[in-house]
């Protein structure tokens, strides 16, 4: 059983991220702490010249929202926006705030993947902590 469990929420069609909640609720010991938390991925400055003035933070509090939503159903739960890149934030958060278990949901690898790599991946690769991934 884990004591603090992080939960990388995508708002994605493809990705499971109740499924991975439940995995989360099932892996946590007793007074367990759960974090439900997305990355902002940046916008390229040459996009966002073409946004509203206050659209990224209009975007993180609508997200937070959504995810204090879900968090309210999970006891010691908690809910996290940041910005940065996926993989990269996902793990420097995970390892400032001594996460022992990260439940991450992915999608079904495809050629990008191969080239690329997926946030997932990457987590599962770098973490210094446990990682159960979800398909």
């Amino acid at each position: 059983m884990y004591n603090n469990i992080l939960v990388p929420i995508s708002f994605d069609q493809d990705r499971d991220a109740q499924g991975a909640i439940d995995i989360a609720r099932t892996l946590a010991a007793e007074g367990a702490t759960i974090t439900l938390i997305h990355v902002i991925e940046q916008i390229p400055g040459y996009a966002a010249s073409h946004l509203p003035p206050n659209f990224v933070q209009e975007k993180h509090a609508v997200l937070h929202a959504d995810l204090e939503a879900m968090a309210s159903n999970i006891p010691n739960a908690t809910a996290a926006v940041v910005s940065g890149h996926a993989g990269r934030t996902l793990l420097d958060w995970a390892e400032e705030h001594d996460v022992d278990c990260i439940v991450i949901a992915s999608h079904r690898p495809g050629m990008q993947d191969l080239l690329l790599g997926s946030t997932a991946a990457k987590v599962v690769r770098h973490a210094g902590c446990a990682v159960h991934v979800l398909r």
